[in-house]
């Protein structure tokens, strides 16, 4: 995997690169201070995931996350910060981020997130994951019952499949995940696929 590292702290970005640089699937195709410089090096490197800081001089990370998704939309883009408010998580995820992690996390949860990120998953940092949640959900869900295709879905939906990966893997087409996806949001009383996977990881699923 290629990965460029957007982080207006030196120190942070060098860490990260050796890291990363001590896995044998990633390489470290270069380090930007900027947002700006960011998007610049992405279209120059061609990344396969680019671990955007969010607070930085310039166009933040947000900003930073939605141009590259916009110019490059296969490239992923994972959220390395400090800021665990609901607003900057649904900000970044709403501009088109594959993951969202806090910078305590340890070194083997980065790379995890990382590999995650490349396959197209959705690595959230658990402790961002309930503020995501609708309100009230974690008081009502808990009693509904999910048929058994519904709760295949589900299953793999927390572990950020899309649904073309989903239908291979239950052995359905891809219009029977929908009409399943369909009715399992409207079951559990949430809009989208991110809301939906993190009230399965909430739930155990």
């Amino acid at each position: 995997m290629r990965v460029l590292v957007v982080d207006d702290h030196a120190l942070v970005r060098s860490g990260l690169g050796a890291v990363l640089a001590a896995t044998d699937d990633c390489e470290v195709v270069g380090e930007a201070a900027t947002g700006e410089e960011g998007v610049a090096l992405a279209r120059e490197l061609h990344p396969d995931v680019v671990v955007m800081d969010l607070s930085m001089p310039g166009a933040g990370g947000v900003a930073a996350t939605a141009a590259l998704r916009s110019a490059m939309p296969d490239v992923r883009v994972l959220v390395l910060t400090t800021f665990a408010d609901d607003g900057r998580v649904r900000a970044a995820l709403a501009a088109g981020a594959t993951g969202y992690l806090l910078k305590d996390a340890a070194p083997d949860e980065v790379v995890r997130a990382v590999r995650a990120a490349a396959r197209d998953e959705t690595p959230i940092d658990p402790r961002v994951a309930r503020a995501l949640l609708p309100a009230g959900t974690a008081d009502t869900s808990t009693d509904v019952r999910l048929p058994p295709r519904e709760r295949d879905v589900l299953v793999r939906i927390a572990r950020g499949l899309s649904n073309r990966q989903i239908a291979t893997e239950l052995g359905i087409a891809e219009r029977t995940v929908k009409v399943h996806a369909g009715s399992l949001f409207r079951r559990i009383g949430v809009a989208d696929r991110t809301s939906a996977a993190l009230w399965g990881r909430d739930h155990g699923y």
